[in-house]
């Protein structure tokens, strides 16, 4: 009975299930298709057309098969979507899709069955978000070449099912989480080509199942962790181009497995551990441009699957092992640039598969391996700036895979035209820095492919072979510093593409051939220190690009070619030492570009061509030893040129004396000054004439402008009609009538006047009986009042000169002066001590006249005449009388002592508050 019911139980249970899946996952169906049209709604247009097309929860899209689509809302035939039998989303693949946008409307808990993620290749940016967790059944996730930013978040170690993660070629930053050691199932991480710092945590060494681990291309620092060696499984370690410091863990011998090893251009130190000998599987073992110390290890020699070893650009020491002839399967060792001494192994001559053996720049002795080519593979061979002495091995003759050479900066010998044969593959040979003798055959010219050809300073005779034209791809010939002799065969100018010839420092003769003038690809010809003779060719117009001429120290002869002017690009061009004659073509002066110029040692005649201060560019010139004269040219160039010994050459040298001024540019510069001279003298005609009519025109257009005669009103106002005040003044004061006078002094009367805009002035009118004094007065007071200004001196309104009567019209000062306070006991009580310190400045106290707030100004100009700032100073004398100095009854020039004294006598008057002179007379 139990039985029974627990089976009516399982079998309404499953009754349930089969009929409720349908709808579960058309309800799971429908929101994972909304989130995925809310994250496709969030990116930016342009996007994929066909995602466009696909992703749509109205009749589907197939993008095969038109005819199916359907009407429900599935997006499980949508583009990049893969769903399961219960039509659940388990894969989006949208590789290379043109994407753009964020991961930010990406709702990760929307698909709790996502297996693998794939958006590699797109224009994602952003940051890694940590709800990417919620993915927890995820075995595959790529991001990688996108614009991601931003950290790895630390949540991405929930991801306890993930096998690949790929976010290589990103921006990503900050460091790399120690989550990371949570994903136990990773088998690849991919985090290379980001800006990822910090150092390699440790929990890296619990990936268990990791096979690929790539981090190079970031900012990681810090040593390897000793903990990798727990990767028994991993065979590509990808650590190279960081920041990495530290040794080279012993613990890296245990990765087993390990196919690759890139450590190179990093900060690694300390030496090549022996245990690195148990990597048996290892293929590449890259440890270059590092700070790796000590010798190579013989352990290296049990690597027998190694292909690549590459220790180049380090401080190793010591001499190759002769172990390293056990990798049978090596193509390529590179060692350059290191502190390798000893031999070369013979045992090097068991590596048939060699293609690229590369030792240079070390202190390696000794000769080349004998058989280095046995197994005709080798390709590169790279031997250069060591101690190697010694002849080319026999092997290398007829070594045809040969592609680059180099054997230059060492002691090799032999016959040159012996120990090398035909070389169909060859692109750059470099022998030179070398013993060799012999002659260059005509078989290099066979080398179908070969581009540089450089034998310099060695002991090569015999003549250049003809042969050599017939190399097409030539562009780089130097048997510079050798014997040879003979011509430069015409055979040359067919290497169109030759933009470097160097053949100085040799005994060739004869003259340069006219076909160098093809060479239109030309940049550098050094044909210096030879017995070249005849003209320069001026064929070599036609070499438009050449950089640098040099044909030094030969015996050329003859004109230099006014053509040479023509090469707009040259910068170097030396014709030093040689019998060249003429006069220096003005051509020259077009070589904007030049910069060293060296011409010295000739027989240059005549003068140097004005042209040549067009030279810019120039830097050095060495003009010594010619028969030139004349003017050096205006040029900065040649104020530091050597110009020595030269017949009559002057100018802004230091060896040179100055140019004399010639009867001729006597005569320019008086017919100069006689032009200068007019110019001026017309130029001031015309201010003159300008001026006058100016004039005339304002006296003309001013008609209240005053004329002073004998029965006419001279009147200045301020800014008014000068005859409607003067008429207003003289109502005023009913014809200056006494009750309106409030004053009277040595010079004239002071009358109180009220104008129409309601104003009120002060008018002192001189006296009429007073004769020449009265007006000399006046118009001293007058002149003195219109040129100064200052805040203490009682202002001038303006002032009326006539036969009848002369006034000024003053400021009005409603307290009156300073002597009439003083002497009314009331009023001056009114003056304090604060304000009498303000007085004391002034000349006497009825010339000083205070305002309401008892501000002293200064009036009565009277006594000015005593001092005229234009005129000498002895005066007949002046001044008040009881206040002015003493000296002045002498006729003693005003000066500042005199007013020292009358300051003194005003100061003592304002203290006791009275004249100081009634104190006297009352004792």
């Amino acid at each position: 009975m139990p039985i029974s019911t627990n089976l009516l139980f399982f079998s309404v249970f499953t009754l349930i299930f089969i009929l409720l899946s349908p709808c579960l996952s058309a309800i799971a169906t429908t929101s994972e298709a909304e989130a995925l049209l809310k994250w496709k709604n969030s990116l930016h247009n342009p996007t994929n057309h066909y995602l466009d097309l696909s992703w749509n929860l109205h009749p589907s899209y197939n993008s095969t098969s038109p005819s199916t689509n359907s009407s429900h809302s599935s997006c499980c035939q949508w583009i990049g979507i893969v769903c399961n039998e219960f039509g659940s989303v388990t894969k989006i693949n949208l590789t290379s899709s043109n994407l753009k946008g964020t991961l930010q409307y990406f709702n990760f808990s929307s698909f709790p069955n996502l297996l693998s993620l794939d958006l590699y290749n797109n224009s994602l940016y952003g940051n890694i978000l940590s709800q990417i967790s919620n993915l927890s059944r995820l075995t595959y996730l790529d991001l990688s070449q996108n614009q991601l930013s931003g950290n790895i978040p630390f949540e991405i170690g929930m991801l306890g099912s993930v096998e690949e993660f790929w976010v290589n070629q990103n921006n990503l930053t900050g460091s790399i989480p120690v989550s990371i050691g949570n994903l136990s199932r990773l088998t690849i991480l991919s985090l290379y080509e980001n800006k990822i710092s910090g150092s390699i945590p440790k929990e890296v060494g619990q990936l268990s199942s990791l096979l690929l681990l790539g981090l190079y291309s970031n900012n990681l620092s810090g040593p390897i962790p000793a903990s990798i060696g727990n990767l028994s499984k991993l065979s590509n370690l990808d650590l190279n181009k960081n920041n990495i410091t530290g040794s080279i863990p012993q613990e890296v011998g245990q990765l087993s497995s390990l196919v690759t090893l890139f450590l190179y251009i990093n900060h690694l130190v300390g030496p090549i551990p022996a245990s690195i000998g148990n990597l048996s599987k290892l293929t590449d073992f890259d440890l270059s441009e590092n700070n790796i110390v000590g010798s190579i290890p013989q352990e290296v020699g049990q690597l027998k699957s190694l292909v690549v070893l590459q220790l180049f650009e380090n401080y190793l020491f010591g001499s190759i092992p002769a172990s390293l002839g056990n990798l049978r399967s090596l193509t390529t060792l590179k060692l350059f640039i290191n502190n390798i001494t000893g031999s070369i192994p013979i045992e090097m001559n068991n590596l048939t598969n060699l293609e690229s053996f590369e030792i240079g720049s070390n202190f390696i002795s000794g000769n080349l391996p004998e058989n280095i080519c046995l197994g005709g593979k080798l390709t590169w061979f790279e031997a250069s700036y060591n101690n190697l002495t010694g002849s080319i091995p026999k092997s290398l003759r007829n070594c045809s895979t040969l592609f680059r050479v180099r054997f230059d900066g060492n002691q090799l010998t032999g016959n040159i035209s012996e120990d090398f044969g035909i070389y169909s593959n060859l692109v750059y040979i470099s022998l030179s820095n070398n013993k060799f003798v012999g002659g260059i055959t005509g078989n290099w010219g066979k080398c179908p492919k070969l581009a540089s050809l450089k034998m310099s300073n060695n002991k090569i005779t015999g003549r250049i072979p003809s042969g050599l034209g017939n190399a097409a791809k030539l562009r780089l010939i130097d048997l510079s510093r050798n014997l040879m002799v003979g011509e430069i065969p015409k055979e040359l100018g067919k290497l169109k593409l030759l933009f470097n010839l160097k053949l100085n420092n040799n005994i060739l003769s004869g003259k340069v051939p006219t076909e160098l003038g093809m060479l239109s690809e030309l940049q550098e010809v050094d044909l210096s220190t030879n017995n070249l003779s005849g003209p320069i060719p001026e064929q070599l117009e036609q070499c438009s690009k050449l950089l640098k001429l040099n044909f030094r120290n030969n015996i050329f002869s003859g004109n230099v070619p006014l053509q040479i002017g023509n090469l707009q690009s040259l910068e170097n061009l030396d014709i030093s030492e040689n019998v060249l004659t003429g006069q220096l073509p003005l051509q020259l002066g077009h070589l904007s570009k030049l910069e060293t110029f060296n011409i010295s040692h000739n027989n240059f005649s005549g003068s140097i061509p004005p042209s040549f201060k067009e030279m810019i560019s120039l830097t050095s010139v060495d003009m010594s030893y010619n028969q030139l004269e004349g003017s050096l040219p205006a040029n900065k160039a040649f104020v530091e040129a050597s110009v020595g010994n030269n017949k009559a050459l002057c100018g802004n040298n230091s060896s040179l004396k100055p140019c004399p001024i010639s009867k001729q540019s006597s005569n320019e510069v008086v017919i100069i000054l006689v032009i200068v001279s007019i110019l001026v003298i017309f130029m001031l005609f015309c201010i003159i004439v300008g001026v006058l009519y100016i004039r005339q025109k304002r006296e003309r257009n001013n008609v209240e402008e005053p004329r002073v005669t004998q029965n006419e009103t001279f009147f200045v106002a301020w800014g008014h009609d000068g005859r409607r005040v003067h008429k207003e003044i003289i109502e005023a004061t009913e014809n200056f009538d006494s009750k309106y006078c409030i004053g009277v002094g040595g010079y004239g009367s002071v009358y109180k006047t009220l104008l129409s805009t309601g104003q009120v002035v002060a008018v002192k009118k001189n006296h009429e009986n007073g004769g020449v004094t009265n007006e000399e007065a006046f118009e001293s007071e007058t002149n003195i009042l219109t040129k100064i200004r200052h805040r203490n001196i009682i202002k001038l309104y303006g002032f009326c000169l006539h036969t009848r009567h002369s006034f000024l019209v003053y400021e009005f000062m409603e307290r009156g002066s300073l002597g009439k306070i003083l002497s009314d006991d009331g009023k001056a009580m009114e003056l304090k001590w604060a304000k009498r310190v303000n007085v004391v400045k002034d000349i006497s106290s009825k010339n000083v006249l205070l305002d309401g707030e008892y501000e002293a100004y200064l009036s009565d100009f009277g006594s000015a005449r005593t001092v005229d700032p234009d005129s000498s100073n002895w005066t007949s004398l002046g001044g008040t009388f009881g206040y002015a100095a003493p000296d002045l009854a002498y006729d003693v020039g005003a000066n500042e002592k005199c007013d020292v004294y009358t300051f003194g006598v005003v100061a003592l008057e304002v203290i006791v508050g009275k004249y100081p002179g009634d104190l006297i007379s009352s004792l």
